[in-house]
């Protein structure tokens, strides 16, 4: 692990935030050694959430860092916020739930994209969604 990449943190508030997080978290990506491919997963997945946080919240936070597990590599992208909350997790997981508004592959599309996914949230106090991707 390149021990020069530290923890990014972007404030979401607003559209322009979303394009800052998504090419920060692809050129983290690139810097950890994952391939294009991947990159734009990740992009497309930190895209996903931030918008959500956007749409739901009004406000929130991406942290884009480095992740080990043992021997594997790999990036975790923490996206938070304090908004309503998610009342029904599984429901919001089901393919083909949206809102129409996002970009189409909601949260079950994010987590195909990357290799783990944990959604906590508490209606009232808001969500925090952690995902990762690991070199292959």
């Amino acid at each position: 692990m390149a021990p020069e990449l530290l923890p990014i943190r972007v404030t979401i508030q607003r559209e322009e935030d979303i394009i800052r997080a998504r090419q920060q978290g692809r050129d983290m990506a690139r810097s950890l050694g994952f391939g294009a491919v991947d990159q734009s997963r990740i992009a497309t997945a930190i895209s996903e959430l931030t918008r959500n946080i956007l749409r739901y919240a009004g406000t929130g936070t991406a942290i884009l860092r480095p992740a080990t597990q043992g021997a594997r590599r790999g990036i975790e992208i923490i996206c938070e916020d304090e908004g309503p909350g998610i009342s029904d997790i599984p429901f919001v997981m089901q393919e083909g739930v949206t809102t129409g508004k996002g970009l189409g592959i909601g949260l079950p599309g994010t987590q195909r994209l990357m290799d783990e996914m944990k959604i906590e949230s508490q209606v009232g106090q808001g969500t925090t969604v952690t995902i990762r991707k690991w070199l292959r």
